[in-house]
């Protein structure tokens, strides 16, 4: 009987000990045996994919749609960008016409006899730029046109004229240092940088909740492979009862309870079944392309398996880690300095408009002129014709200039809208200095609170362990008395219940270590919220001398772990 109920235990071991906690002799990890027992899933249909942690990892990284979502946020903040930056581009402009009027002669004066008619046909082409320094503008134009009348008074008839023109306009006060288009690009630059910290944090997030997934996918296996043994032990109990019952040495009404009890523990792996099931996909839709084909009846088989080593924690390095690469205080950070753009802006506005005008023109006229002779009403007495060559030979020697140099000022009477706005944005700035100290604050405190849940973990670790095994030596000792005619099989099917709840709470407290350390590698990096869909970490602050199965070595050294019996 010993001997039988030594292999019972083996077996049951081999299920539950998810790691090793026996001493140094001990391997890091599991032995053969219990990794078996711990892949030993829910039969389905489909191929089978091995993974490890890091492949789970890279699998996210390049498939995860969340990622992919999130990947286009900085191209979008380029864009944006570029869009700010067009205000400085060129604008090109022209216009062609060609108008034609006629009208009735109201007076001889007006040269015609029966009707006015006058056509025109005009062309213009041109250019300005606001520029992207110091706030001046630009703009450059060519205008040239022919005209012809009936009137006899029309001269040059047809008349051809050119000009050229040259403005600049340069702000000398508001708008000099600073104006509305280099505050909306400093801030679209500043909202590019806080796009690349967000993806940082949803690359982070996706890891976090891809280690929890393959983590919680591990404990159900596990706990459905504690649910089967417990359910193997109740049906070996209910196989020896029908024995004795047969040989008469126990009454018939016994099978009965062995009955129950293996009803209760088949439903117990039917939902443990299903709790695998659901751990499977949540794993499987944070991991895989959804057009991937069997999507859904892809099998995982876990290949690496949670190590419990003691941890160390030093939580003054964390907490310095965290101050210096944790995104929300980033993105605080950068809320600051958008507030001091904006505070520069509306100071700037406060100044006066003063601007300098300046203009040069260049003007050209020829066609056919009609030469009159004295007297009244004037006779004509012969025609003169300038030709369009002439014309622009007329602007080339610059002799018809035309130009204007001049100092605009303007200055709003009383309470202007732009002294509003700076009291505005004075206060938004304080509200994100505050709110800063204030995220700081929220960082230690974080820190703290999820170092304390590290070695609250442990010492759960070490508490179950030993809850484990004195209900497996309280289960051999009711065994050897039920044999013994000491007991009943009611002690002896609650003890088999107790060391199966024992063993679950053995394999919850080493996943919430497993998880713990998660978060403690994630709290230096983003904020930890939730139960592992929110936020993830590259590791980042964790040492450790066996490795923990997550991804990634710690870039700050916050967490040592050394292997030991509890």
């Amino acid at each position: 009987m010993r001997e039988q109920l030594s292999r019972g235990f083996s077996v049951v071991a081999l299920a539950v000990i998810v790691l090793s906690l026996a001493g140094p002799a001990a391997g890091q990890s599991l032995t053969e045996s219990a990794a078996g027992v711990l892949n030993q899933a829910p039969a389905q249909s489909g191929p089978v994919r091995p993974l490890s942690i890091n492949d789970a990892i890279q699998l996210a990284l390049e498939q995860n749609l969340g990622l992919r979502i999130q990947r286009l946020e900085p191209q979008i903040a380029d864009e944006s960008v570029v869009q700010v930056k067009t205000s400085w581009a060129p604008v090109l402009n022209s216009n062609v016409s060609n108008n034609s009027s006629t009208s009735p002669v109201g007076s001889f004066l007006s040269g015609a006899v029966g009707k006015l008619t006058n056509q025109t046909f005009s062309a213009s082409v041109g250019a300005s730029q606001q520029l992207p320094r110091f706030g001046g503008n630009y703009s450059v134009g060519w205008d040239t046109s022919r005209s012809k009348s009936n009137s006899a008074f029309s001269s040059p008839n047809p008349a051809l004229l050119a000009n050229m023109s040259f403005s600049f306009t340069q702000p000398l006060a508001r708008n000099f240092k600073i104006d509305s288009i280099r505050q909306q690009l400093q801030l679209a630059n500043l909202t590019r940088e806080t796009s690349d910290v967000s993806l940082r944090q949803a690359i982070f997030q996706t890891q976090r909740a891809v280690r929890y997934a393959y983590w919680n996918l591990a404990y159900g296996i596990a706990s459905l492979a504690v649910q089967r043994q417990s359910l193997a032990l109740a049906q070996e109990s209910l196989k020896n009862n029908r024995a004795r019952v047969e040989i008469g040495t126990m009454a018939p009404i016994d099978i009965i309870q062995a009955e129950a009890e293996v009803a209760a523990r088949e439903q117990a792996v039917i939902v443990a079944e299903s709790n695998v099931a659901q751990a499977e996909d949540n794993l499987r839709t944070l991991i895989f392309d959804p057009s991937t084909a069997d999507f859904w009846n892809i099998r995982v088989e876990l290949t690496d398996k949670p190590v419990y080593q003691a941890p160390q924690i030093d939580v003054s390095a964390a907490v310095r880690n965290a101050l210096e690469r944790r995104t929300d205080l980033i993105q605080a950070k950068n809320s600051l300095r958008m507030s001091d753009v904006n505070i520069s802006y509306m100071r700037n506005q406060l100044l006066p408009d003063v601007n300098v005008q300046a203009s040069y023109g260049l003007e050209g006229q020829g066609g056919t002129e009609i030469e009159f002779g004295g007297g009244f009403p004037p006779v004509p007495i012969g025609k003169g014709t300038v030709g369009y060559g002439n014309v622009l030979k007329q602007i080339a020697k610059n002799q018809f200039p035309t130009w204007r140099v001049g100092v605009v000022f303007s200055y709003p009477l009383g309470t202007s809208t732009a002294e509003a706005n700076l009291a505005r944005a004075r206060l938004q700035y304080t509200q994100s200095q505050l709110q800063l100290k204030n995220t700081e604050l929220q960082i230690t405190s974080q820190v703290r609170d999820v170092a304390r849940q590290v070695n609250t973990n442990a010492k759960r670790v070490a508490a179950t362990r030993a809850a484990r095994e004195l209900a497996a030596r309280r289960l051999e000792a009711e065994q050897k008395k039920f044999a013994a005619g000491m007991s009943t099989s009611f002690f002896v099917f609650q003890a088999q219940r107790d060391l199966a709840q024992a063993q679950n709470d053995e394999l919850s407290a080493v996943l919430d270590f497993t998880k713990s350390l998660v978060d403690f590698e994630t709290v230096q990096e983003v904020p930890v919220t939730g139960s592992g869909g929110s936020v993830s970490v590259a590791g980042s602050g964790v040492s450790s001398a066996a490795g923990t199965g997550t991804a990634g070595g710690g870039s700050g050294t916050a967490v040592s772990s050394r292997r030991g019996g509890m």
